[in-house]
């Protein structure tokens, strides 16, 4: 007999190596034999060679599928082989299922969730069958990632098991330990933080931890291994990540911006009175923005010096007869002014940046109707790699724009989700709503007409035009042209 490997609750064996097609493999319940339990023999059957497979991942497969109960209680398992074959018999014993390699390569592997945050991480490792082996915390730094490794390769050194890492975040808090793990040859994927919180929800008591987050991370990794997006360092996973960052910043600085020329609406009416608006035709201009910091009240204005075009409201008016403002008051609109021509110019340099790196992406999102450069880069920072979608109907889908069946008896119907990536769903929406304005094409506004004479509301048709849209822009970034109408 040859002993392949043996572990504290279970041991393997059989006795010869050679796994020819045609041959039978018989496994017996040595456990239930001591209890009395009559003689439990299974025949395997090989149905194909599987070339390059670990003798190990074999003999977890059977063990996986012939003993689902827990592997404590399997105190021994010896497996003989005889004339004729495996695989098939093992499709009858899980149901018909096909074992691919994919599957095969789950059960020689050593799955780490890894839960990231700013100062601190935490892992879990875990067997094929989700069973702890580790738990690790350590911290955001280099030298405590080179620990993690070293306490990593001593697992599967014992194991002989190869390990492979998921992460929830790869582009915030834990983009540093990604970019340390795929430098060292390991492989990394992403977790989807939205299936680590399901797999939490499926506990009786769902309770939450940085450990048991970890934990989840690894068994959405055992479930989904084959489906995760994998993180790799390319030119393109590249720009789409500056393209993130620089489109994010952005939107920050809008929102800052609207705060801000609220706040100086509400100070210029303290300063100026409701005729401050007669000014100027814009009065957040780089030109308005100017005059307020210079003259933050009525009064000041009026006692100015300066060679400068007063209002006729102000002129032969007596200053404390305009309206009053304070001290505090002035320096606010000063500082309002101030932070808002900042704002531009930041602005301004971000749109430059973004520029540049369309130009580098290789693509003409841009040159599609109601599609600007910072609506085409939100498109690309979130679609990322084309490659990822095999049809219009997966980034569709991939975009929250493919209805959701819900069917129960005889009752079959389909209903809108908002699920998917929302910031894209965003993006596309803009993109279909200039595109029947007043400036957009005639094409599309026909679509759009057709779509509610049909007796659809105008939200359901500016979703089928936005599904239509989704079509253009994968043939578009896959063949890397421009938009031709």
């Amino acid at each position: 007999m040859l002993c392949l490997f043996c572990k504290p609750d279970f041991l393997f064996g059989f006795s010869q190596v050679n796994w020819m097609p045609g041959s039978y493999v018989k496994i017996f319940r040595r456990d239930l034999l001591q209890k009395g339990c009559p003689r439990l023999c299974w025949k395997v059957r090989v149905g194909k060679t599987l070339p390059g497979m670990p003798f190990e991942a074999l003999l977890k497969i059977v063990t996986h599928l012939l003993f689902p109960e827990e592997h404590a209680q399997i105190e021994y398992c010896h497996l003989r082989l005889t004339i004729r074959g495996l695989l098939s018999s093992i499709n009858l014993i899980h149901n018909w299922r096909t074992i691919s390699m994919q599957h095969i390569t789950k059960f020689d592997r050593l799955f780490v969730g890894i839960d990231v945050h700013k100062d601190n991480h935490a892992a879990v490792v875990v067997d094929c069958f989700s069973q702890p082996l580790a738990e690790l915390k350590f911290e955001n730094s280099h030298q405590s990632f080179k620990k993690l490794i070293s306490q990593i390769q001593t697992l599967t050194r014992e194991r002989r098991d190869k390990p492979i890492f998921g992460l929830e975040d790869t582009y915030g808090s834990g983009e540093f330990l990604a970019r340390f793990l795929w430098n060292s040859g390991f492989e990394v994927k992403i977790i989807n933080p939205v299936l680590v919180r399901r797999e939490r929800n499926y506990e009786t008591h769902p309770e939450k931890s940085d450990l048991r987050d970890a934990l989840g991370v690894a068994r959405v990794l055992i479930q989904r291994i084959d489906t995760l997006p994998t993180y790799s360092i390319t030119e393109s996973a590249e720009i789409a990540r500056d393209l993130h960052a620089l489109v994010k910043d952005r939107e920050t600085l809008i929102v800052e911006q609207t705060r801000l020329k609220n706040q100086l609406h509400r100070y210029l009416h303290h300063s100026y009175g409701s005729p401050y608006r007669t000014i100027f035709k814009n009065p957040f201009s780089k030109k308005a923005l100017t005059f307020w910091q210079t003259f933050p009240s009525a009064q000041v204005l009026a006692c100015s010096r300066r060679q400068v075009a007063k209002p006729d409201w102000i002129k032969g008016v007596p200053v404390g007869e305009l309206p009053f403002a304070s001290t505090a008051c002035k320096h606010q609109i000063t500082r309002k002014a101030r932070r808002l021509l900042a704002i531009r110019e930041e602005l301004s340099e971000i749109e430059t940046e973004l520029q540049i790196l369309l130009g580098k992406t290789g693509q003409y999102l841009h040159t599609l109707s109601g599609c600007g450069p910072v609506l085409a880069a939100v498109v690309l920072s979130e679609i990322k790699d084309i490659s990822r979608f095999r049809s219009p109907a997966k980034l569709a889908k991939y975009a929250g724009l493919t209805p959701r069946a819900f069917e129960s008896g005889k009752q079959k119907r389909h209903i809108r989700t908002k699920s998917g990536n929302r910031r894209l769903n965003c993006a596309l929406f803009r993109i279909a709503l200039t595109q029947i304005s007043n400036q957009g094409i005639p094409k599309a506004k026909t679509y759009f007409q057709k779509k509610i004479r049909e007796g659809k509301s105008k939200r359901h048709a500016l979703l089928c035009l936005e599904r239509q849209i989704i079509d253009i822009i994968w043939s578009m970034l896959k063949d890397k042209r421009p938009y031709y109408p």
